[in-house]
């Protein structure tokens, strides 16, 4: 068995999707997503809201992660100059543990838009600022262990195995 350590992606993306569904009050078919963060879990959010028919838009700072994007069929834009175009979404998911989303930067957001951070800590949003704007965000840097125990579980699990495993040989 080929043990995966970061398989919390998996039900992190599953449960991005999950809250959008819960949160917005429209489907993910045909809504304008962008994804901030082309890692594991921006790879595999983008996938599943593609494949529910969201026109996704993934925004990375590195050239291989939007080519892959682009691959993928997503639409691309660099993280640097990432600004005016936040008011053309109606749902915007960050995975990157910095404040990407700042004052600047959430002054730009579509009042109707739903923010999801998935960032593990410090988290990517200017909570205050939000706040303060009127916007919608939900911190939600626990979704495997809160939509997908068992698969949280068991993946932490295997990850624990497989580093006494290697710390043995």
């Amino acid at each position: 068995m080929v043990v995966i350590p970061t398989a919390t992606a998996l039900p992190t993306a599953e449960g991005a999707v999950q809250v959008a569904m819960e949160e917005l009050p429209f489907t993910l078919h045909s809504a304008r997503v962008l994804i901030l963060g082309f890692g594991r879990v921006g790879k595999l959010t983008a996938h599943r809201m593609g494949a529910l028919g969201a026109k996704v838009t993934v925004c990375a700072q590195g050239y291989a992660d939007l080519a892959w994007a682009a691959a993928y069929g997503h639409e691309t834009m660099w993280l640097e100059k990432l600004g005016g175009e936040l008011g053309g979404y109606d749902l915007i998911v960050n995975t990157i543990p910095a404040q990407v989303l700042d004052r600047r930067r959430l002054a730009w957001v579509h009042p109707g838009a739903f923010l999801l951070d998935l960032a593990s800590a410090p988290g990517g949003v200017d909570q205050a600022a939000a706040k303060e704007l009127g916007l919608r965000v939900l911190q939600a840097p626990g979704l495997p262990g809160r939509t997908a125990p068992v698969t949280a579980a068991a993946a932490i699990r295997d990850a624990v195995y497989h580093i006494l495993w290697e710390l043995e040989a």
